[in-house]
C-alpha cells in the first residue's frame, strides 16, 4: 500500500475510532489483506494498538484504534512552545493575566466566527459554516444531524497542550460557539477529549 493509503488509514482510524481491517478496507476500498499487512508495519511502528472484542458467535473481532503516538502524528500547534507561552503569561501576569489573554483569544475568533456564521440564515447552515471554520484551524470537524438538531463533532484538538495546561480554553470554545450562533440556540458539550473521551462533540438544537 502506498504513503497516501497508510495517511488514509490513519485518518480513518482518527475520524471514526476504533474499527476492523474490515471495515477500514471498505472504508479505504482496498483489500482486508492489503490493510491487515499495513495495521502490522503500523504496529510495529507502534502507531496502531488493537483489542479482541468477544461477540456472540464465532471468534473474537480485532478492532484497531490509534495509540497515543498515533495521535501525535496529527498537528499540536507546536505543544511546547504553546506551553512555553502560557507558563511565562502565568508567572509574569498571574492567573488573571492568563484569563485576559484567553478572553482576547476568544474575542479574535468571535469576530471571525461571526462574520461567517452570520452569511446563512438557518441553523443548519451556521454549524456547517463553523465546523468549516474549525476544520481549517485543525480541529478535523464535521456535522452530523438528527432529530434533535445537530452535532458538532471534533476529531482532533489542535490546541490539546495548552487546553491541558488550562482549561480555561475549553470553556472559552463553549462559550464562543455559544455566542456565534447566537439567541435560541443550546450548545451542550456531550463528549470532551480532556475528559478521557476520544474526541469533543457538541449537541446544538433548537430551544424555541
Amino acid at each position: 500500500m502506498s504513503d497516501r493509503t497508510r495517511t488514509r488509514l490513519l485518518n480513518a482510524l482518527k475520524v471514526s475510532g476504533p474499527q476492523t481491517a474490515a471495515e477500514l478496507a471498505k472504508t479505504l476500498e482496498v483489500t482486508s489483506v492489503a490493510v491487515r499487512q499495513q495495521l502490522d508495519g503500523l504496529l510495529e511502528d507502534k502507531l496502531v494498538v488493537f483489542e479482541d472484542l468477544k461477540g456472540t458467535v464465532g471468534r473474537p473481532k480485532r478492532n484497531w484504534s490509534l495509540s497515543e503516538q498515533g495521535h501525535g502524528q496529527f498537528p499540536d500547534n507546536h505543544a511546547a512552545l504553546i506551553l512555553g507561552l502560557l507558563n511565562g503569561v502565568t508567572d509574569l501576569y498571574g492567573k488573571d493575566g492568563l484569563d485576559k489573554l484567553i478572553a482576547r483569544r476568544e474575542e479574535q475568533s468571535r469576530q471571525l466566527y461571526s462574520e461567517a456564521v452570520s452569511a446563512n440564515d438557518d441553523l443548519g447552515g451556521k454549524v456547517e459554516a463553523l465546523a468549516a471554520l474549525r476544520s481549517r484551524e485543525g480541529y478535523m470537524a464535521e456535522v452530523e444531524a438528527d432529530e434533535d438538531g445537530f452535532l458538532l463533532i471534533e476529531n482532533h484538538c489542535s490546541i490539546c497542550a495548552a487546553a491541558t495546561a488550562c482549561q480555561g480554553f475549553c470553556r472559552s470554545e463553549l462559550s464562543l460557539f455559544k455566542a456565534v450562533l447566537g439567541g435560541g440556540v443550546a450548545v451542550e458539550r456531550q463528549e470532551h477529549l480532556l475528559s478521557g473521551d476520544r474526541r469533543c462533540v457538541y449537541r446544538i438544537a433548537k430551544t424555541s
